[in-house]
């Protein structure tokens, strides 16, 4: 095969195969020949038109020497026996459709995309059959992947095995698919105070207080559990929204009412607070609203009174600012978790518990207050991403997901995609550089936030759009600090007295300000949708999600805004930036890198 195997047979093979990368398996098989000819033949052509690289675990891979001549185009190569999905120079539809069945576990510079397919991206994908997801996972691969379908199947039916469901004499059970599962599975991992006796072969009398235990140690051991119970409703509310909904809303209360329970997964701008009292409308009971700040709660009252038919007397706030317990509760999580007020709210029957920031809620603090019951129980969360990789508990506490891919919205122009560009800034001096050095651990890294060459950026860039409301991060008060004197532009951190901080908001939102400096206060919880530029300073060592509400902080209905990372060359600075962002880039967000202008660079 060798003398017949010429570069124009190569690019035909990979045309064939649909992927800028081939294995000598794939040629073979496009060919009609043995592997080992293949082989022999690719290896001719290298450093003839074709490069070879020997990817770790994986087969060794061929690509074209003239990378340009394939990048025009996507390409998609499929690795089955690792369930990994790589796309270079993916659409936004095939991101899209990747992030609801698999996981992103790494990008390049170059514009290529690793995926893997894992079980928990099957159990929370939000297909309601199997033959529904599998089209999808087909639709992205352009073939039938057996390996993959296999695993995708697997996981599918597990998620199918164990149902929580009310008794006909009022006391919960949990049912299993069949004999086997409840024996071998449910009744080996559970014990006594969790399963309280079996009344048959498949199902077994629950705890009700251990409920939330239940689906934990259940979804641990590979078995995520439906959860059909026939809570009381509580008391009625009678409330009426106001808005009209937009079509992906109204379908994310339908799906709502359909579950009972879920988590509305959707980008900042896209109205969860709008499709989450919707919700409230359609359950029609009182309602308990957990926020994690008391800003959010006043947020939270001021939207209920403008866009639905509540009165002053129904709303109460309750937290350690005020304790007023009406038909609609907003409190803290924090106060809401407390021995002394959790039997208060305990006492009270709620027809809807709804879960604003929701990712917080595996936090122990916030998992106290979680654990309330409820008929209905709404989580609302833009990046139900943690760090300790326990975003799965949010789901065993609340409910399955529900949402619209973030690129779906954008596309349909509810929510503008925002511009994110990593710009990576030399030091201004070589005294800088040699003082970063010499540090190590904590103080190394405050120095590389700290790098005074990015103030020269910030003003570069604020020069660049003088009419765009900014919001510049910085997490090390020593620094906001700096950059408030700097760039005369007020700092607001957590020691920023409430009046204040709320005041300087308020300005912000209505215009009479344009620019502000936020510490990690300005991650969530704080009504700013019309910032049009942000800039992170500093906080690239934070959570995948503290990158994903920054960028969310432009993202609105009218406007392409603008989020410019500053990252400083050389230092560890640069590998947080592009995982920081790497979330935004699974929901269907481009990421660009480039050098900072205003500072040369010094290599």
């Amino acid at each position: 095969m060798s003398e017949e195997f010429s570069l124009s047979a190569f690019y035909d093979a990979l045309e064939s195969v649909g992927s800028p990368v081939v294995t000598a398996t794939d040629v073979a098989t496009h060919r009609g020949e043995a592997q080992a000819d293949a082989s022999d033949g690719l290896d001719a052509l290298v450093g003839e038109g074709v490069e070879r690289r020997d990817v770790s675990a994986d087969p060794v891979v061929y690509y074209p020497s003239d990378y340009a001549a394939t990048a025009e185009t996507e390409r998609v190569v499929v690795f089955p026996e690792q369930r990994e999905i790589v796309v270079d120079q993916p659409r936004q539809f095939t991101r899209a459709r990747l992030s609801q069945f698999a996981h992103l576990a790494d990008t390049t510079r170059d514009g290529a995309y690793r995926y893997r397919v894992r079980k928990e991206d099957v159990w929370s994908s939000p297909y309601e059959s199997l033959d529904d997801i599998l089209a999808a996972v087909r639709e992205v691969t352009n073939r039938r992947s057996k390996p993959i379908e296999e695993f995708v199947e697997g996981q599918w039916r597990r998620a199918h095995q164990f149902t929580l469901r009310t008794h006909e004499e009022g006391y919960t059970v949990l049912e299993a698919a069949s004999d086997d599962v409840m024996g071998n599975v449910a009744r080996q991992k559970l014990d006594d105070s969790h399963l309280r006796a079996p009344i048959s072969d498949d199902t077994s009398w629950v705890n009700a207080e251990k409920v939330s235990e239940v689906k934990r140690v259940l979804y641990e051991a590979g078995y995520p559990v439906r959860d059909e119970r026939d809570l009381d409703g509580g008391t009625p509310l009678e409330i009426e929204l106001r808005l009209e909904l937009r079509d992906y809303q109204a379908d994310w209360v339908a799906r709502f009412e359909r579950q009972g329970s879920g988590v509305l997964v959707g980008p900042p701008g896209s109205g969860k607070t709008v499709a989450g009292m919707g919700v409230m409308e359609s359950v029609g009971g009182e309602t308990l609203i957990l926020v994690p700040s008391r800003e959010l709660a006043s947020q939270w009252r001021e939207n209920l009174l403008e866009h639905t038919t509540l009165t002053p007397e129904q709303v109460g706030e309750y937290h350690g600012g005020r304790k007023e317990l009406r038909s609609v509760t907003i409190a803290t999580y924090q106060t809401a978790g407390m021995d002394r007020h959790r039997q208060l709210f305990d006492s009270r029957e709620w027809g809807l518990i709804l879960l604003d920031e929701a990712h917080h809620i595996p936090s122990p603090v916030f998992r106290r207050a979680a654990n309330l019951q409820s008929k209905h129980r709404l989580g609302l969360s833009a990046t139900p991403i943690r760090e300790d990789d326990r975003e799965t508990d949010i789901y065993t506490l609340v409910g399955p997901p529900i949402g619209t891919d973030w690129d779906a919205l954008f596309d349909a122009g509810f929510v503008q995609e925002p511009e994110v560009e990593i710009r990576y800034v030399p030091w201004l001096s070589e005294d800088d550089r040699y003082e970063w050095a010499s540090a190590d651990g904590h103080e190394r890294r405050k120095r590389a936030a700290a790098n005074p060459a990015k103030v020269e950026e910030i003003r570069h860039l604020r020069a660049a759009h003088p009419e765009a409301k900014t919001l510049i991060f910085a997490d090390y008060l020593d620094q906001g600090d700096r950059l408030a004197d700097a760039l005369n532009v007020p700092f607001v951190s957590g020691e920023t007295p409430h009046p204040r901080r709320e005041r300087l908001f308020a300005q912000f939102r209505s215009g009479e300000r344009d620019a502000l400096i936020v510490s990690r206060v300005g991650d969530e919880g704080i009504d700013l949708p019309d910032a049009e530029l942000a800039i992170v300073a500093s906080g690239l060592g934070g959570s995948r999600r503290q990158g994903a509400q920054r960028a969310g902080r432009t993202m609105r209905p009218a406007g392409r805004a603008l989020v410019y990372v500053l990252a400083t060359r050389g230092t560890e600075e640069e590998d947080h930036a592009r995982r920081r962002t790497r979330h935004l880039s699974e929901k269907g967000v481009r990421v660009r890198e480039a050098d900072a202008q205003a500072v040369a660079f010094r290599d």
